[in-house]
């Protein structure tokens, strides 16, 4: 699209003197006069607004490789079908739930996610409060109210985790509206890990995402844990913006979460939110 509209901009350089003038002085003061053909300025001229479409457009494209992506669906799909497998023979496999809950949900099959992480608290009571996975899954499978209060038994559970109080924002934010989100959040008195309570502050609008980007550009961390900082605050500026219905803003930053090098390979838990990170870009590509 972004080829149709420069076109549309384009400078019919057939409609213009056949020559044009530039003039610059010497080291002496004596003005020069330059003869350059008109179609080699209006090439010139086209040159630097491809340039400059390249440049707006380039987070456009998928910080994956296709065969990156294809990999991937590859893995949940296999997954999938291992899970089906255990729970035709063992359909009280709560474990076996939760596997296929998982590939089911980083397929981008939410209500199935949801069905299966239901499941899991169905067969045992104990997950109900802890399972900060089904409330994910309800968020995108656009049940906001039932996310909100998935969140909110999540916080008895564990009060000082405040990655789970950006979750009940998104959810109420969707729900309700920013000011009831805003009004809602819930309140933390213990300290948690960076970049949690600078994002914390800017759902309470208290503080700006480049505020949150240069703070971490600047601490003196090691590079490792740079960019494990990096990765949760690209990924929730960016899930804020969407909730802001702001797109652009939102690819921008989901971009940079999936693009992280930390994230995919750190653990279950930043593994499982760099999924969402790379689902929610793709969600938003996709529209």
């Amino acid at each position: 699209m972004w080829y149709h509209h420069l076109n549309e901009s384009a400078i019919p350089i057939h409609s213009h003197p056949p020559m044009s003038f530039l003039t610059f002085d010497d080291e002496k003061g004596v003005s020069d006069m330059i003869h350059i053909p008109r179609y080699a300025m209006g090439l010139a001229i086209c040159h630097s607004l491809l340039l400059a479409a390249f440049a707006a457009h380039a987070d456009d494209k998928h910080p994956l490789t296709p065969a990156q992506r294809e990999k991937i669906e590859m893995k949940w799909t296999d997954e999938l079908n291992a899970a089906n497998a255990i729970v035709e023979k063992n359909p009280d496999d709560v474990n076996a739930y939760s596997r296929r809950g998982d590939a089911h949900f980083f397929l981008g099959h939410f209500d199935e996610a949801v069905a299966d992480y239901d499941k899991m608290v169905e067969l045992d009571a104990d997950q109900d409060a802890s399972h900060w996975r089904r409330g994910i899954a309800w968020f995108y499978a656009e049940n906001y109210d039932e996310a909100a209060g998935q969140f909110e038994r999540y916080h008895s559970f564990d009060d000082v985790d405040r990655e789970n109080g950006i979750w009940r924002y998104l959810s109420q934010h969707r729900a309700k509206g920013k000011k009831t989100a805003r009004q809602g959040l819930l309140k933390y008195k213990k300290d948690d890990r960076e970049p949690f309570p600078s994002v914390y502050q800017l759902f309470a609008g208290e503080i700006e995402p480049q505020k949150i980007l240069d703070d971490i550009d600047q601490a003196k961390i090691s590079d490792a844990e740079r960019e494990k900082r990096l990765f949760y605050a690209e990924l929730y500026i960016g899930l804020n913006a969407a909730v802001e219905d702001e797109p652009e803003v939102a690819r921008k930053h989901l971009h940079e979460a999936v693009k992280n090098t930390w994230a995919p390979s750190a653990g279950y838990g930043p593994h499982y939110m760099w999924e969402v990170g790379r689902l929610h870009y793709e969600l938003l590509t996709n529209e």
